[in-house]
């Protein structure tokens, strides 16, 4: 795998931008101290045109049932453009602009465009889905993967209060059901009405909120080594319960910006 990338600074902030690694974020640092947990597969990427699981891999246009491939069996998960290579439209010192042409699997053309968008105490990304052939269904995410710990200090701790918890089937997937927010661990979908606003605090090091005008966010923290806070523009398999439409006049587009500061 290719790995030239961008480097983006402000202040004391630093960020790598992978564009042939699926137009991933693959590194933040603060004060030299890497946020994001390392790897191919990790740092932050794009969830596009779909978030989450599609459950068998199946959605509906119209009459038609479309399959996509089953890359966590039995789902489809994730969409298609972190496994793809992403072209540099614009690159800076502190913001670049990274583009993605939708293709096979995915039935519809259309172009994915990020920005990113770096200070000294936030990283704004911002990513639209145009189409200027038909409309098709899609949903927009990002899906960061927070180290743990930083440095070997305490674990990072998660504040939020959701308005409601998506009740999780036994196939991960959401049942259509609104629960009360249950305590961690979690590989859970929150409903955040007023916009997503997650906060972590790593004690005595560092606060990092996670915001985003979207209502959806996921809270993945299974894993030992990190944890994911993802917001999206609608529950996992939204394609067949909460779709939102591209069309040539109205692109899709969302943003999430992080902002931190050192305790």
């Amino acid at each position: 795998m290719s790995h030239e990338h961008i480097t983006l600074t402000a202040g004391n902030a630093e960020v790598t931008v992978q564009p042939e690694n699926g137009g991933r974020i693959g590194g933040l640092r603060i004060d030299g101290t890497e946020l994001l947990r390392q790897g191919d597969r990790f740092g932050c990427f794009p969830m596009v045109p779909w978030c989450g699981r599609v459950r068998d891999g199946r959605f509906r246009d119209g009459a038609t049932v479309r399959q996509m491939p089953l890359n966590s069996p039995p789902h489809a998960i994730h969409g298609t453009a972190r496994d793809g290579a992403w072209t540099v439209a614009h690159s800076g010192s502190d913001s670049a602009v990274i583009t993605y042409d939708l293709v096979d699997p995915w039935p519809y053309t259309g172009r994915v465009t990020q920005a990113v968008a770096l200070t000294g105490d936030a990283l704004t990304l911002t990513m639209s889905v145009e189409t200027y052939d038909s409309s098709f269904l899609a949903q927009i995410g990002w899906h960061p993967w927070f180290n743990r710990t930083l440095d070997g200090g305490e674990p990072v701790r998660l504040g939020f209060t959701a308005a409601w918890q998506e009740e999780r089937g036994a196939d991960h997937l959401p049942t259509g059901n609104r629960v009360d927010p249950k305590p961690g661990p979690w590989d859970d979908c929150f409903g955040m009405p007023g916009g997503v606003d997650v906060t972590l605090t790593w004690p005595g090091r560092l606060e990092l909120k996670v915001a985003s005008r979207e209502e959806w966010v996921v809270v993945y923290d299974e894993q030992e080594a990190a944890v994911c806070v993802e917001p999206q523009t609608g529950p996992p398999n939204g394609l067949n319960t909460l779709p939102r439409l591209v069309t040539p006049l109205e692109p899709l587009e969302a943003s999430t910006t992080w902002t931190w500061r050192r305790l």
